[in-house]
């Protein structure tokens, strides 16, 4: 790995000060966008529901969305373009779609499975916390051999609220059963950023081609990608 380069938080340097010797007692992971390249998917998928009635999919909308479970999600396709139509119709029309997609052009993100293994290394216990719904966790995961390895997964099904609400992040601090303040969040996009923030946890934010532009007010880096070693330092 290259030689480390020094940590550049943003945000409040009082924060990044308390941070620099804490000792990371649990992980919390993104899926879409972090660790899959699944945003590319979900922009097909939308961009087709939306041209088939006389709309496209766009960048703002994608933020909106970003993070949202189920039905929310497909509500905010529905404000910003106005549509008459029913949240359930236009979720079931996305999820055959997503369905149909999803086997064919699923990839993981660059520097996956290093950083997994990184994370083996550390010996940090490390767990799934996505807003995607458990199906699509369960096709994604079906052959992955470190699935044994998360210590839990979390998903849109099992919470009230989607980010940015920092529900899920909150149930992860729970389940790790550590202080907010040690568990480290990696997000790829601003409404999970800004849950894993709102729920007191430390948070990197490693955005996509999707999301660059987005907002990651609070994090303590934003990274290039899983293999920057800044992200990698923070374990060391």
């Amino acid at each position: 790995m290259a030689p480390g380069v020094p940590l550049e938080p943003i945000g409040d340097p009082d924060e990044s000060d308390r941070t620099a010797d804490t000792a990371f007692a649990g992980i919390a992971l993104d899926m879409d966008g972090l660790l899959f390249d699944t945003e590319r998917i979900y922009w097909q998928v939308g961009d087709t529901v939306l041209q088939r009635r006389g709309h496209r999919y766009s960048a703002d909308l994608q933020a909106r969305m970003m993070g949202r479970v189920g039905t929310a999600a497909v509500e905010q396709m529905i404000a910003f373009h106005r549509l008459d139509e029913s949240p359930e119709d236009l979720l079931r029309e996305s999820d055959q779609l997503y369905g149909e997609l999803l086997p064919t052009l699923l990839r993981p993100m660059p520097g996956l499975e290093s950083w997994i293994d990184y994370l083996h290394a550390r010996d940090v216990p490390f767990a799934l916390t996505t807003s995607s719904r458990r199906k699509w966790v369960d096709v994604i995961f079906a052959d992955l051999s470190w699935r044994e390895a998360l210590a839990f997964v979390l998903t849109g099904d099992d919470v009230n609220n989607g980010k940015p609400h920092p529900e899920i992040y909150l149930t992860a601090i729970e389940r790790f059963g550590i202080p907010p303040d040690q568990m480290l969040v990696l997000e790829d996009s601003g409404n999970g950023c800004a849950a894993g923030v709102a729920s007191g946890a430390l948070v990197v934010a490693v955005p996509n081609e999707h999301t660059r532009n987005q907002d990651f007010t609070g994090a303590l880096l934003v990274a290039e990608s899983l293999s920057d070693p800044r992200l990698w330092d923070l374990l060391r």
